[in-house]
């Protein structure tokens, strides 16, 4: 039996955290300052966090490599066996051109920019983060946008800024899947508290979008349904976050946001030519005129349809016990790890959920899909095959920061940087956040930040009497905030538009709303804290 040990170095805890942090320095020294590509600043990680954990933790190197082998096995499944899935299906709706008739169906809800923005941007946008997330919101919202008529830049800009509420239930709800995983809570608990953060930026989000498009005339034209929309949004991820499903909270948050938007009468009313004229700057698409059948129309949303459908009925009792009776729980072989209070931790165990995982159930709707869609079976394996090879670098970023945080947690340096980080004491409440932020920014992926800072968010509320689930929360919703100015998404909305280059332009433009929302984002989390907003919490 291995036993974790809090000070390992020199028995000093300062000296012992120092160490402890020189994988994670890496990796955000090799992310944010040589520029370096995730998946190998990823694995140049991994490899220093296995040197850590064998030579200045004496975590034996079978143990060592062990641990790692189960964070990157979670880092494929269910992690990116979600994402896979879910971007699969847009590659069918895309391939079959339903894609370009939902396109166009957005296009007619209003021929308000303003009002175009929020569905897109942030209700579509959001819907496209529930399904699949990893940039591809960014992208596909800011070339609807273009194609609307949008200034590139703007359109750009529109789409980063929208990308913040839902990212921490992105993928299925990914990034707090994998934060209950590390940290060792429970997923409801996790979920149920995030609910209670992020809604509060949906509420700000839309009206922060219609000033982007418009300024000051698009705020005070357009304030009531942005707000109605933020509002229907705020209320819906709460609630399916919180008594439904967290894989299930952006589909309908986005879904109730734009309905509730759609039924605003001002929504309807059309844009007076001179907010066109000074908004649409670029060049409408022509293919937004096409007239398409009400059946294909149909066809283009079932997808979605499926999918909400699918995991309703998997969240019924009787069929959740049955899909969950498919997992498999074993010792994982070649570990076997206790805290420094000799009692074994839960990595000792591994459970795989084959079919009640997210990614299983989106599987079944991308078979649906495909029937629906009239895709022939060697072409949907075909598009799984694709969208497999076009996720490759990502699969091993996520796998080796999953491995490395892994060994991190088990060898017991995520334990020791907690308990450092600890001596911050109330502080700890407001840099909780900019830490997720911080991990976010660097790496462009609420779900890395989660893994990389889940469990010394966890370890440092133990220690200064917080409440895990809050710092725990905090970190996966301050990192949501730092997605628009992460060097990833920035070049994605760059190369989405044709502005190739000018990420300088866009991190100038979006950088005050990050930390301005940072801001907001630290205060909620201080004020849960305590008594103030303390009667928040679950």
């Amino acid at each position: 039996m291995y036993v974790q040990e809090l000070e390992p170095v020199a028995g000093s805890l300062g000296l012992s955290a120092l160490v402890a942090a020189l994988p994670l320095l890496i990796v955000l020294v090799l992310l944010g300052g040589v520029r370096m590509k995730a998946h190998l600043a990823g694995l140049i990680g991994l490899a220093a966090a296995v040197a850590v954990a064998w030579l200045a933790y004496g975590m034996p190197l079978g143990q060592t490599l062990s641990s790692g082998v189960q964070g990157a096995v979670f880092g494929l499944f269910p992690i990116m066996w979600i994402v896979v899935n879910a971007l699969w299906i847009y590659r069918m709706t895309v391939r079959t051109r339903h894609f370009d008739i939902l396109r166009r169906s957005f296009g007619r809800l209003s021929d308000d920019p303003r009002i175009q923005a929020l569905v897109v941007a942030f209700c579509f946008g959001a819907l496209l983060e529930a399904l699949a997330g990893f940039g591809a919101p960014v992208a596909i919202s800011a070339v609807m946008l273009v194609a609307l008529g949008f200034d590139p830049v703007r359109a750009a800009v529109v789409a980063l800024v929208a990308n913040t509420a839902p990212v921490a239930f992105g993928a299925m709800g990914t990034p707090v899947v994998t934060l209950a995983q590390v940290t060792g809570l429970p997923l409801d608990s996790v979920a149920s508290v995030v609910g209670r953060q992020t809604p509060l930026l949906a509420l700000v989000v839309p009206l922060v979008l219609v000033w982007l498009v418009d300024g000051r005339r698009g705020l005070r034209e357009t304030w009531v349904p942005a707000l109605v929309c933020g509002v229907a949004f705020a209320v819906a991820q709460f609630v399916a976050s919180n008594y439904v499903s967290a894989q299930l909270a952006d589909i309908g948050a986005a879904l109730v946001g734009a309905g509730a938007l759609m039924a605003v009468p001002h929504a309807r009313v059309p844009a007076a030519e001179s907010v066109r004229a000074s908004v649409l700057t670029g060049t409408r698409s022509e293919e937004l005129d096409a007239e398409d059948p009400r059946g294909e129309v149909v066809r283009a949303y079932t997808p979605y349809a499926l999918i909400v459908a699918i995991f309703a009925v998997a969240q019924i009792p009787a069929v959740k016990d049955w899909l969950a009776g498919a997992t498999q729980t074993w010792n994982w072989p070649l570990l076997d790890v206790a805290n420094p209070d000799g009692e074994p931790v839960s990595g000792n165990m591994f459970s795989l959920p084959l079919v009640s995982t997210g990614g299983t159930l989106v599987l079944f709707a991308g078979l649906a899909t495909a029937v629906v869609l009239g895709v022939h079976a060697r072409v949907a394996v075909k598009e799984w095959l694709e969208t497999v090879r076009e996720l490759r670098f990502a699969l091993l970023t996520v796998t080796s920061v999953l491995a490395l945080a892994y060994v991190m947690n088990l060898s017991g340096q995520a334990a020791t940087i907690g308990h450092f980080v600890a001596a911050a004491g109330a502080g700890l409440a407001f840099l909780s956040p900019v830490l997720g932020w911080f991990g976010v920014a660097v790496s462009g992926s609420d779900t890395s930040a989660n893994a990389l800072f889940g469990a010394l968010q966890v370890t440092a509320a133990q220690q200064s009497g917080l409440s895990p689930e809050l710092l725990a929360a905090a970190n996966s919703s301050g990192g949501v905030l730092g997605k628009m100015i992460s060097p990833q998404n920035l070049t994605i909305a760059c190369a989405a538009v044709g502005l190739a280059g000018r990420e300088g332009d866009l991190l100038r433009k979006v950088l005050p709303w990050s930390l301005g929302l940072l801001l907001v984002m630290c205060l909620i989390v201080v004020g849960q804290s305590t008594a103030v907003l303390g009667w928040m919490l679950p």
